[in-house]
């Protein structure tokens, strides 16, 4: 099954994210609408403690995680 447009959404914010719950982000009124729904989601997921961004809760952390894991090993040219 392939990712659908809105995961893909959801994954492009979560890797702006740190490996850390220590720095949060912030999505301002002026972001995309596509950007701005995606968080709307995160947060309805319980991945990040606000609608508009805000911190890493430990669910999100481990998927933030895993997103760059993924993003890496897709990003890298084989040897």
């Amino acid at each position: 099954m392939p990712f659908k447009p809105d995961l893909v959404d959801e994954l492009n914010v979560l890797i702006k994210f740190k490996d850390s719950t220590q720095e949060g982000i912030k999505v301002h009124k002026t972001a995309s609408p596509s950007l701005i729904e995606a968080t709307q989601r995160l947060f309805d997921k319980g991945m990040i403690t606000q609608k508009d961004g805000g911190y890493l809760t430990p669910r999100g952390l481990v998927t933030v995680e895993h997103a760059h894991t993924l993003h890496g090993l897709l990003s890298s040219t084989p040897e």
